[in-house]
C-alpha cells in the first residue's frame, strides 16, 4: 500500500493509539487542514459543475450526538446533553453537507462541541463553515437588513419613551410614599399627645372619642403607606424590566448594524455570488436564526422551533379547510407571506399533520425565498424531507465507520476521528466514481455503481483476489470463495492509478468522461496528489488504520482505489 502511494512505508495501526494519545490541538488542526486541501479540488470541481449548469447550491446542516459512558470521568470536556432521544454524557458534532450532482452527498465540515451544546446556537457557525469550505456565498440581502434596522430603531425609541414615562412614575410613586410616611408620622404624634392628655385628665377612652378616631386615622395612614410602598416597588420593577429591555435592544441594534457593515463588505468583495439554499431541522428554526439566514442571502427551509407556532396554525384551520395529500400518511395546508410574531420577515408557513402509529402529530414548516412552495405542497414536503440525506450520512458515519465508538480519550484525537470519518465518506465516493469510469467493461466486470459505501468498507476491503499484471494493464480476479466470485476488475495500463498520480502537470488527461467544464478534468487529481503527499509527510498512518481504532475489527476503506494488487488480501 505504501508503494502505491510512493512512500517508503506506513506506520503500523497498532501505534495509532499512542500517537493519538499525545496529539495536541495544533497538530489536529494541521492534519485537518491537509484533509481539507486533499478535498478542496474535488469539491471545487463539483461546485463548478453546479455553476456551469446554473443550479443552486444546496446545503444541509445538523448537530449529532456522540455519546460516551455516562459513568466515565476521563473524557475531557464531555457534558450531559440531548444526544439522540436521551440525556447522555458525550459530545456534539456540528456537520454540514452539500448536494453533489456526481456523488450525491459530500461532507464539507465538522465542528467539535461539548454534549450540552444546543442546535439553535450553531446555525450561523454552520453557514459560515459551508461558505469557508466552498469559497462561495450568496448576495447578502442588505436592503432587508437595512429596513429591519430602521423598524427596530423606531421600536427602540418607543421603548425609550416608555422608560422615561416609567421613570416619572417611579418618581411620583416615591413622592407619594414620602407624603404617606409623613402623614403616618404626624398621626402617630397626634395619637401620642391624645394618649398623654387622656392620662393626665384621667379621661375614659370612648369608641367615638378623639383618641379612637385618631387611632383609626393612623391605621388608615399606615395601610396607605404600605399600599404606596407596593406601588413604588411595582413601578420600580416595571422600570427595571424596561431598562433591561432597552439595554437588550441597544445591544441587538449594535449587533445588527455591525452585521450590516459586514454584509456590505461581503457584497463589495463578492465577485461571483451564487444562489444557495440551506435546510435545517426544527432545533435550528428560531426566528433569529431564520432572519439571519434570510439576511445572508439563502433560500431557507426549516421547521418552527417554537411549538406555539403549531398551536397558532391549528387555530387558523377551520373544519372546512382543504388539506393536500403530500405523502403516504401526511397532509399539509399552507399560507404564503405569513407574518409571525417576533419574526422580522414574512414567511411561507405550512402546517403538516401525519400519523406515527395511531398518534396524529403536527409540525410547522417555514420557508423564505423565491420558490413558490405554497403552490406545490407535495414538492415542498419532498424537498424539505430531502434533508434526510444528511441524516443518512450521519448514520453511515456512526455505523459504517464506527464514529459512535469513541476509543480515544483525548479531545484533539476525537476531533480528528470526526474529520477522518467525514473524509472517508467523501474519499470512497470519489474513488468509486473514478474507478467506475476507468475500469474496462465486460460481462464479468464488477458493477462498482451498485457497490455502496457500506459494502465497500465491510465486504470489499476483506475479499481475497488474484492480481494479473502485464503491459496491457492490471486484472483483478476475485476468489471463487468470495461474494464476488466470477467477477473481475480491469484497469487499462494508461489509466492505472500510478500513471495518474505520477504524471507531471500539463500532461494530457486520461480520466475518461467528465461532466465538468473543460480544464477541470486533471486539476483536482493533480492537486489532490500533492496534498496527499503532504499528508504522508506528516507521518500520519493512513485513514483505514486510524479508523480501525474505532472499529470492532481492522477495516480497509477503498483498497482498489489505491492499487488493484492491494485487494489480494485484507490489509490491516
Amino acid at each position: 500500500m505504501a508503494q502505491a502511494w510512493g512512500q517508503p512505508g506506513w506506520a503500523d495501526y497498532s501505534g495509532v493509539s499512542r500517537t493519538l494519545s499525545a496529539l495536541n490541538w495544533a497538530e489536529a488542526h494541521d492534519i485537518a487542514r491537509v484533509l481539507d486541501e486533499v478535498s478542496r479540488p474535488l469539491i471545487q470541481s463539483e461546485l463548478e459543475v453546479l455553476r456551469a449548469h446554473g443550479q443552486r447550491l444546496r446545503f444541509d446542516g445538523d448537530l449529532t450526538g456522540l455519546p460516551v459512558s455516562s459513568s466515565s470521568s476521563t473524557y475531557p470536556n464531555a457534558a450531559f446533553g440531548h444526544l439522540g432521544a436521551e440525556i447522555r454524557l458525550g459530545y456534539q458534532a456540528a456537520v454540514v453537507s452539500m448536494e453533489s450532482p456526481t456523488y450525491g452527498r459530500l461532507w464539507l465540515s465538522v465542528a467539535h462541541h461539548p454534549g450540552d451544546t444546543v442546535s439553535c446556537t450553531q446555525a450561523e457557525a454552520l453557514v459560515l463553515a459551508a461558505e469557508a469550505r466552498t469559497g462561495l456565498r450568496p448576495w447578502r440581502r442588505t436592503d432587508l437588513l437595512r429596513r429591519r434596522i430602521e423598524a427596530f430603531e423606531r421600536h427602540l425609541e418607543t421603548t425609550r419613551q416608555r422608560g422615561q414615562q416609567q421613570q416619572e412614575a417611579v418618581h411620583t410613586a416615591h413622592e407619594r410614599l414620602l407624603a404617606a410616611r409623613q402623614q403616618v408620622q404626624e398621626r402617630k404624634t397626634l395619637v401620642t399627645e391624645l394618649e398623654e392628655d387622656y392620662r393626665s385628665h384621667q379621661r375614659a377612652e370612648r369608641p367615638t372619642g378623639r383618641l379612637a378616631l385618631a387611632r383609626k386615622r393612623l391605621q388608615a395612614a399606615e395601610r396607605r403607606c404600605q399600599s404606596r410602598e407596593r406601588a413604588l416597588q411595582t413601578a420600580q420593577r416595571r422600570l427595571a424590566k424596561t431598562q433591561a429591555r432597552l439595554e437588550e435592544q441597544q445591544e441587538t441594534l449594535k449587533r445588527l448594524k455591525e452585521r450590516l457593515a459586514r454584509f456590505e463588505q461581503d457584497n463589495a468583495t463578492n465577485t461571483m455570488p451564487v444562489e444557495a439554499a440551506f435546510r435545517l431541522d426544527a432545533g435550528f428554526g428560531t426566528y433569529e436564526n431564520v432572519a439571519l439566514l434570510i439576511e445572508m442571502g439563502y433560500e431557507v427551509y426549516t421547521k418552527a422551533h417554537n411549538h406555539q407556532v403549531v398551536a397558532f396554525l391549528q387555530s387558523e384551520v377551520a373544519p372546512q379547510t382543504p388539506w393536500t395529500r403530500v405523502g403516504a400518511n401526511a397532509e399539509m395546508v399552507a399560507w404564503a407571506n405569513q407574518t409571525l410574531a417576533r419574526c422580522p420577515y414574512p414567511l411561507d408557513v405550512g402546517l403538516e399533520r401525519f400519523y406515527t402509529g395511531q398518534t396524529l402529530k403536527h409540525s410547522a414548516l417555514l420557508h423564505f425565498g423565491s420558490d413558490p412552495v405554497t403552490k406545490d405542497l407535495p414538492g415542498w414536503f419532498r424537498h424539505y424531507n430531502g434533508r434526510q440525506t444528511i441524516e443518512a450520512g450521519i448514520k453511515e458515519g456512526k455505523h459504517v465507520f464506527w464514529l459512535q465508538r469513541i476509543k480515544v480519550r483525548r479531545e484533539p484525537a476525537i476531533y480528528l476521528q470526526e474529520c477522518f470519518v467525514l473524509f472517508a465518506a467523501n474519499f470512497i465516493r470519489w474513488a468509486a466514481h473514478w474507478l467506475a469510469n476507468r475500469a474496462a467493461c465486460s460481462v464479468a466486470s464488477l458493477d462498482l455503481n451498485r457497490l455502496g459505501v457500506k459494502r465497500q468498507v465491510q465486504v470489499a476491503a476483506h475479499v481475497s483476489a488474484q492480481v494479473i499484471q502485464d503491459s496491457q494493464g492490471k486484472l483483478l480476479k476475485f476468489s471463487e470463495h468470495s461474494v464476488f466470485a466470477g467477477k473481475v476488475l480491469m484497469l487499462p495500463a494508461r489509466d492505472s492509478l500510478d500513471s495518474v498520480l505520477c504524471q507531471q502537470e500539463g500532461t494530457p488527461s486520461h480520466l475518461g468522461n467528465h461532466c465538468g467544464p473543460p480544464g477541470m478534468v486533471e486539476q483536482p487529481y493533480s492537486i489532490a496528489r500533492r496534498a496527499l503527499r503532504k499528508l504522508c509527510a506528516l507521518g500520519i498512518t493512513w485513514l483505514s488504520n486510524c479508523l480501525s481504532l474505532a472499529s470492532e475489527k481492522p477495516c480497509g476503506l477503498m483498497p482498489f482505489f489505491n492499487e488493484p494488487r492491494l485487494i489480494a488480501q485484507p490489509f490491516r
